[in-house]
């Protein structure tokens, strides 16, 4: 369920793309940031919309730590989404895709200082192997990487990632139910959100104008639909059920499905936009570095379940007879 979350958040940027190309001929000399926090405003704004209706029946049996949880998975979001997308005004976009899945080396490290104890070489391997993978990927040049202010955005989103990702796994929630606390992440993710829209809009009707074909809502209607309320419900579902550390590898999977995606969906996007968005090609970083991520995810997962079977074993064992 969590590498179909990674394949649906996948969608989300080519689709992202397309929609800032397509608006800024809508909006002419309009910032990045204005249709970025746009995008961020009404995508979740909507989600939240829906998720309103859909749990209207239960929402009188709201808890407290399940708008808790929600605002904390909101406002880690919303400021890595905020720090990355200001950090890509000042880096590469192989760099800050590089950086941005730091957070498979911070949970294992964080896990590792609660704990009191070092992570197993398995777990390691696999966090290496996903971070070669993703450089592989992201065809990041080591020459030219250094610790500018794009850079140093980019690792503070990550920072926010890995807190999102551990909030998500607090003991304290387990009996929170998921569809409360996502509609109040939403909801807080849209609204720490429109302060960058105001302060970006050199019209209000620069809002009404970004959005005003057939071909940018239908775009607005792709991100809510499936990379929003599918992956983010399927998220704040699933992850709980997995460690914190295999979660965050298996989101490393993103850029492989992302490149995947760019394979052919620029083309069908820039014939419904009336944009020029070319397609990417197959080349070895993405037979080579998607290899690596998942030969991770097998190599994490199956020492998971070993682990597993091997704590079945024992309690079976020290079990009296009957």
């Amino acid at each position: 369920m969590l590498v179909l979350t990674t394949a649906l958040w996948a969608v989300s940027f080519p689709t992202m793309k397309a929609l800032a190309l397509a608006q800024q001929q809508l909006v002419p000399g309009g910032s990045t940031w204005l249709f970025a926090s746009l995008c961020v405003a009404c995508r979740f704004g909507v989600a939240a919309a829906l998720m309103l209706l859909w749990c209207a029946p239960t929402l009188k049996r709201l808890t407290w730590l399940e708008v808790w949880q929600g605002a904390g998975l909101g406002a880690f979001g919303s400021a890595g989404l905020l720090l990355q997308m200001d950090g890509l005004a000042y880096t590469a976009a192989s760099t800050s895709a590089f950086l941005t899945q730091c957070y498979a080396l911070l949970i294992p490290l964080w896990v590792a200082l609660v704990e009191r104890r070092w992570p197993s070489a398995v777990v390691v391997a696999s966090c290496l192997m996903v971070v070669a993978g993703v450089a592989v990927l992201s065809k990041i040049d080591w020459q030219t990487l250094r610790l500018g202010r794009g850079e140093l955005e980019t690792l503070a989103s990550s920072v926010m990632f890995t807190g999102q990702i551990l909030w998500l796994q607090r003991r304290v929630f387990v009996r929170n139910n998921a569809n409360h606390f996502s509609l109040v992440m939403f909801l807080v993710m849209a609204l720490c959100s429109l302060p960058v829209v105001g302060l970006t809009a050199q019209h209000p009707t620069d809002c009404l104008k970004a959005y005003s074909t057939g071909a940018t809502v239908g775009m607005l209607a792709v991100l809510v639909l499936p990379c929003t309320l599918g992956g983010y419900l399927l998220m704040n579902h699933w992850q709980p059920r997995v460690s914190a550390v295999q979660a965050g590898l298996i989101y490393c999977v993103e850029p492989v499905f992302a490149s995947l995606t760019a394979l052919f969906v620029p083309a069908w996007l820039s014939r419904w936009a009336n944009i020029s968005y070319a397609n990417e090609r197959v080349g070895l970083n993405l037979l080579l570095g998607g290899g690596l991520i998942t030969a991770a995810n097998i190599l994490i997962a199956i020492h998971q379940a070993a682990g597993a079977q091997t704590g079945l074993e024992v309690k079976e064992k020290r079990s009296p007879e009957r």
